[in-house]
């Protein structure tokens, strides 16, 4: 099983831009085949170092996760996450 973990800071951290995104995230579940399962989370804590959205995502193996980056119904999302969010970090690992 491989775990993708991404961090998204917003550009601007407010109601409306993180339901954006957290609606955007939410289609990605169950629309990606190899995407085996999906959580959000948003920060409640605020600080400097903090991060605003939290996906952690789940794939059978590296080819699967390969599959999803250019994946039609992942494209999407990320464009909208890119035009609101100021950077994002990833973490990728085998459980």
């Amino acid at each position: 099983m491989i775990k993708h973990i991404v961090m998204f800071k917003l550009k601007d951290r407010n109601k409306e831009n993180i339901e954006i995104i957290v609606d955007a995230l939410k289609t990605l579940e169950g629309n990606i085949d190899v995407l085996r399962s999906a959580e959000i989370g948003v920060n409640f804590t605020e600080s400097e170092r903090s991060y605003d959205i939290v996906l952690t995502t789940e794939f059978d193996d590296r080819n699967a996760l390969n599959t999803y980056g250019p994946h039609p119904n992942h494209l999407p999302v990320v464009e909208i996450v890119r035009s609101l969010c100021s950077g994002s970090v990833v973490v990728d690992y085998k459980t």
